[in-house]
C-alpha cells in the first residue's frame, strides 16, 4: 500500500485545512501516481477539494466517523477495521492514502511505499506528516534531482520500508 504527501522542511502539510503551497509540478506528480486508483483519504480532506467532491478517474474511499455522511461517486467507511475489510478487494500496490493528518497516522503502518514531495521550506502548519526520515523502519530507496518553482526548491523521494 502506498502513502503520499507533500511537506515542508518540518514535515508540516497543511494550515487552516489547506495546504501550505500548489506546486504545478507535484500536482501533475499526485495525478500520475494515482488516477485509475484507490485513494483513501478523511472527510475533511474531501472537504478541501474542488467542490468537496471526490477525484475523477479515481475510486475514492472516505473515512468519517460521521455514521450519516455520504458522498456522490464515492465509498464511506466509518473505521480503520471496515476500510480494511473495503481494501482487500483492490491491489495493495494500486492502493493511495492521500491524507489528511490523521488518516496518514493512522494507515501509515499498513503501507510499504511512501511518495514524498520534500519542499525546502519552512511554513507555518497545524498539520504534519509523521518524519519519515526519524522513523527507522522507512528508508529513502530514490530521489530526484532537485526541482525548482520560482524560489521554491523541492526533491520528489520515494521511501520503502525497511524489511525486518
Amino acid at each position: 500500500m502506498n502513502i503520499i504527501a507533500a511537506v515542508d522542511e518540518n514535515w508540516g502539510i497543511g494550515y487552516k485545512g489547506r495546504l501550505l503551497v500548489s506546486i504545478p509540478r507535484d500536482q501533475k506528480h499526485f495525478r500520475e501516481e494515482t488516477t485509475g486508483k484507490v485513494v483513501v483519504l478523511g472527510r475533511k480532506t474531501l472537504e478541501t477539494f474542488p467542490q468537496g467532491m471526490p477525484l475523477q478517474n479515481r475510486t475514492n474511499i472516505i473515512l468519517s466517523q460521521d455514521k450519516s455522511f455520504q458522498v456522490k461517486g464515492a465509498t464511506v467507511v466509518h473505521s480503520i477495521e471496515e476500510l480494511l475489510e473495503e481494501l482487500k478487494q483492490y491491489p495493495s500496490e494500486d492502493i493511495y492514502i492521500i491524507g489528511g493528518e490523521s488518516v496518514y497516522e493512522q494507515m501509515l503502518q499498513y503501507c510499504d511505499t511512501a511518495h514524498i514531495t520534500k519542499i525546502d521550506h519552512s511554513y507555518q502548519a497545524d498539520t504534519y506528516f509523521p518524519n519519515l526520515d526519524r522513523d527507522p523502519d522507512w528508508e529513502i530507496t530514490a530521489d530526484s534531482d532537485e526541482q525548482y518553482y520560482f524560489d521554491l526548491t523541492y526533491t520528489f523521494y520515494k521511501y520503502q520500508r525497511v524489511d525486518k
